[in-house]
């Protein structure tokens, strides 16, 4: 075991990457967004709604010593190219400063399967998130989403008398990047479908439980803000021929960005009884817990399951919220939001849906 495994107090994070590493990072994530940008406003038609009032929030973020909590960004996912396209709607200016833009997640079958998309993803601020179908490191409580939390958070990460066994077990995990102190309250953005989506009314999935893990155990409660897109369905639809990996264009992109979710009032009452649950829990192991690193009563126990139902469900509202700004009609039925309504569905990794004939691709 390394003595950084062994002893995960005794050393303070790095303040940052090396220069080398935020130059690269600045410069794929710059020319990207801004390659995105050209081709939204270039060969389309655009609709931004809420831009400026994001635009404000980050740029209160900039500094990152000024920053109290963490933000996390969710949105429907209706395409493969959904990020970057979607952060080509914001101006240059805010895409070539890694420190203030977002983390996402990307699957590691595609995304890192070999070393040159892996440095190219890593420096693009992409974590790679297993599937259960692809990897024995998949599931809600693989190591990417303890790191997707302790970006969202402040240190400490590990609390004293911590074994420092989930730090090992997540550096045991290729793709994931070291956490940097200038990481802390980071943006972390989220599809908490966790597949792309393409249904004619723009109906939307139930959300997965990472989302609910990130607002639930992430210190302090991060800001979460909704996001509503539509338009690159048609992009790169899934039921394109010939060339697929050619984007369409001529598409009207529209986004709108919500209101910042009071996360008080919409979260506060399961987030307090999650957090006696965690109490409950360290009162019977008397082992304080690293961030992220959960007991199995704090995993599959009935009252975790369902504060992360509870959750997610919240979470899906919100972005329904603003949605309906943008005068979709009304979903149909409201068991869309619950995962047993999709349990049958066909195993593969693209197919229409036999629940509401949308195309579904979770092979992305």
């Amino acid at each position: 075991m390394s003595s950084r495994a062994s002893s995960p107090t005794s050393e303070m994070p790095p303040l940052q990457p090396s220069l080398p590493q935020r130059m690269t990072s600045s410069l794929v994530m710059g020319v990207t967004a801004g390659l995105s940008r050209l081709f939204i406003y270039g060969l389309n038609s655009v609709e931004v709604t809420g831009l400026e009032r994001f635009l404000d929030i980050l740029d209160k973020r900039k500094d990152v010593d000024k920053r109290q909590r963490g933000l996390i960004t969710v949105c429907n996912h209706v395409s493969v190219f959904d990020d970057p396209i979607m952060w080509g709607v914001l101006p240059f200016a805010f895409h070539f400063n890694p420190s203030n833009h977002r983390w996402s997640l990307g699957a590691h079958d595609i995304c890192f399967k070999n070393a040159f998309l892996n440095a190219f993803f890593s420096a693009g601020q992409v974590l790679p998130t297993y599937r259960l179908q692809h990897s024995p490191h998949g599931g809600l409580f693989q190591p990417t989403v303890p790191q997707a939390i302790k970006l969202l958070s402040s240190r400490p990460f590990l609390q004293p008398g911590t074994s420092g066994k989930a730090l090992e077990d997540e550096t045991s995990i290729s793709g994931l990047p070291p956490i940097y102190t200038q990481n802390r309250y980071s943006w972390v953005h989220v599809f908490p479908e966790a597949c792309v989506h393409q249904h004619p009314k723009m109906f939307m999935r139930y959300f997965k439980w990472g989302v609910s893990r990130m607002i639930l155990e992430s210190e302090p409660m991060p800001d979460v803000l909704p996001i509503f897109i539509d338009g690159t369905q048609h992009m790169m639809s899934e039921n394109r021929e010939w060339p697929r990996f050619l984007p369409r264009f001529g598409v009207k992109f529209r986004v709108a960005f919500g209101e910042p979710v009071d996360t008080q009032k919409i979260f506060g009452d399961v987030r307090a009884r999650w957090q006696e649950l965690v109490r409950r829990e360290q009162s019977k192991s008397q082992v304080p817990q690293a961030l992220g690193e959960l007991p199995d009563e704090l995993k599959y126990g009935d009252e975790a399951v369902k504060l992360r139902i509870e959750v997610a469900r919240r979470v899906r509202d919100e972005v329904l919220k603003v949605r309906a700004s943008l005068n979709y009609p009304d979903e149909e039925p409201r068991e869309l939001e619950l995962a047993e309504t999709w349990r049958g569905e066909p195993g593969k990794d693209r197919f229409k849906s036999n629940v509401d004939a949308s195309l579904v691709n979770k092979r992305q």
